[in-house]
């Protein structure tokens, strides 16, 4: 990259530790430059308060703060939760929410004239790949600036300190610098003593969950919830019409008051390393729960276990940035046409942290309790199922000829 040709950057800020402190040093290492800071709103809530004020006095010309959370709901979530897509359990909050606000920041750049797009990302971590793989896809010849891979910072503690001798504010301390990624489909934990697998996360310490309790400290009555879904979209909520989106922030006031959705993994990186991590998705894991369930009735034997076994591709396309490719779009295709038939009710018991089936319906259930029925009934013949074993297991018994005859 010629340096002296970069004049106008679109940087991806957050506002935190990492984007704070790249304004000042994009200026005092690229010429100066304009710097245009890009906040995408996925729902962090209250972390985009200020943010204006902040990058102005950092040195950023502009902030856009773009409203993505509709499209991030329907384009995103939604699709990947009606694909049961779960990366060793993580229900990938962060990884596709990225692709999204790259290729809002690909949108402003053009609009712009920028010359780059700058992301925070570490060279350690799976970000970097989701944001410069969505650049690639919309704007394959733009320079990227990602300066963990360039300066001379190497940790946390001295972005503290760069960030101190340029008089930036921040709301962190030494202390309680867990690194964070929040927004409405969930809240990530990294970093501290959670970097040694050992350590139990402090769940019931006051502040370090976000999004609801410890399952410690639910209450001891069960809160019931009632989802109706429409091919596999949530609609409605305890009877209520709602979007999808206002489906979540409910699910996630709820399951978060009742210990719902906690998960603390060691998960493999898509750069190779393995890193402990701790997340709260509240209302995800309900919809995901309860989708499965609608799934018992709806899918028959084989494409459910088709689904299942795509799933673990979609997850992973997922969670290593590869959103915007031919396969991920033909396995929502293929997701689509599975759900066509995932039209239906499902009620959960919530406690303590567990989900518990309470009750499920649909007019497109394929379970039928006159054939399943241990009574009598008058749709199964039994003495049906001798000839199917012959069959089924003919191949068992051929191989087990064969066997003999060469004293196997």
């Amino acid at each position: 990259m010629d340096k002296s040709k970069i004049k106008k950057v679109v940087l991806a800020y957050s506002g935190g530790l990492d984007t704070s402190i790249i304004i000042p040093w994009l200026k005092e290492n690229y010429n100066n430059c304009e710097v245009i800071a890009v906040s995408g709103d996925v729902g962090q809530g209250t972390e985009l308060d200020g943010l204006e004020e902040k990058a102005l006095k950092t040195g950023a010309s502009k902030l856009y703060v773009e409203d993505l959370t509709e499209e991030f709901v329907n384009d995103f979530i939604i699709p990947t939760v009606k694909a049961g897509a779960l990366y060793e359990e993580y229900m990938l909050g962060t990884s596709f929410a990225r692709p999204l606000i790259a290729k809002r920041l690909v949108e402003i750049a053009k609009a712009e004239g920028a010359d780059a797009i700058c992301h925070g990302c570490t060279g350690k971590g799976n970000d970097q790949v989701r944001f410069e793989l969505a650049i690639k896809a919309f704007a394959p010849d733009m320079a990227i600036i990602a300066p963990w891979r360039e300066w001379s910072i190497k940790s946390r503690e001295e972005e503290i300190e760069y960030a101190e001798a340029h008089n930036i504010p921040l709301k962190i301390t030494r202390e309680t610098n867990y690194s964070k990624d929040k927004n409405l489909w969930h809240l990530s934990h990294e970093g501290l003593d959670l970097e040694d697998p050992g350590n139990e996360p402090q769940y019931e310490k006051p502040g370090f969950l976000e999004m609801g309790v410890s399952p410690m400290q639910a209450p001891d009555t069960p809160t019931y919830v009632t989802l109706d879904f429409e091919k596999g979209v949530p609609v409605a909520l305890d009877g209520t019409k709602m979007s999808a989106k206002e489906i979540i922030l409910k699910l996630n006031e709820i399951g978060g008051a009742n210990g719902i959705g906690l998960l603390d993994i060691v998960e493999n990186r898509l750069v190779g390393m393995k890193c402990r991590g701790v997340y709260e998705t509240p209302g995800g894991a309900i919809l995901y729960k309860a989708l499965k369930v609608l799934e018992t009735l709806c899918l028959d034997k084989y494409a459910a276990h088709k689904k299942q076994e795509l799933s673990v591709t979609f997850a992973e396309l997922v969670y290593n940035g590869q959103w915007y490719t031919p396969l991920r779009a033909a396995l929502s295709a293929f997701v689509d046409v599975l759900e066509e038939n995932c039209t239906g009710t499902v009620r959960l018991k919530l406690y303590k942290g567990n989900m518990i089936n309470a009750g499920v319906w649909s007019d497109y259930s394929l379970y039928d309790p006159e054939i399943a029925t241990f009574d009598e009934d008058e749709v199964y013949n039994q003495a049906d199922s001798a000839g199917f074993i012959t069959l089924f297991g003919l191949p068992v018994k051929v191989q087990a000829k064969v066997n003999a005859k060469h004293g196997k």
